[in-house]
């Protein structure tokens, strides 16, 4: 009997499928109201490689404090506290 293709592959001896953590909003967990864009230290942790904005996914923040990040890292940027490229960034 040949499998179906929506089967899926089970795991290890039984094992349940690893599961990962949810992540939790840094700025909820602070009680942040506001986001300020002259704090380039914590924005820039919110930055890619690329100096990309990571996406709520990957850097685990509320889509209410993804806005605010969004909205800081835009006015950051234009007064040059923030990279907007790659190019920007040194390579250390």
């Amino acid at each position: 009997m040949a499998t179906r293709s929506t089967d899926r592959p089970r795991s290890r001896e039984g094992r349940p499928r690893y599961a990962p953590r949810r992540r939790v909003c840094v700025f909820c967990v602070e009680k942040v109201k506001h986001i300020d864009y002259k704090d380039a230290n914590r924005l820039r942790r919110f930055l890619s490689i690329n100096a990309r904005i990571e996406p709520r996914r990957k850097s685990g923040t509320c889509a209410k404090h993804q806005r605010l990040l969004r909205q800081a890292m835009l006015r950051a940027r234009h007064l040059a506290l923030l990279p907007s490229d790659s190019s920007h960034l040194t390579v250390a």
